[in-house]
């Protein structure tokens, strides 16, 4: 499920890839990338099966590769995937599937 990558997710983790912060204000003003905020949307680009919750009751991925979610602002770890970063968060951590 890990598509181009040679990342699988494990239990309910999921691989995102962030989106890129805007570069501009909505007036024109060019922000440096030091101005710029850390995104919170991203494209799932891999999942893990799922995991077990305390009663022993399995518990599926609701995303799949190729949405576009919403992420808590500081949840999840970066990681370097194919030069560039990337979040790997706990299904926990997604807030939201965007259409």
């Amino acid at each position: 499920m890990a598509g181009k990558t040679n990342i699988q997710p494990l239990f309910d983790n999921v691989l995102i890839r962030p989106v890129d912060a805007e570069s501009k204000t909505q007036s024109g003003i060019i922000l440096p990338d030091t101005a710029k905020e850390k995104p919170q949307i991203g494209v799932v680009k891999a999942i893990g099966k799922g995991k077990i919750d305390k009663d022993g009751k399995f518990i599926p991925v609701v995303v799949k590769v190729g949405d576009k979610v919403m992420y808590k602002k500081w949840g999840g770890n970066e990681v370097k995937v194919e030069r560039e970063e990337w979040t790997l968060v706990s299904q926990d951590d997604i807030l939201a599937i965007l259409n």
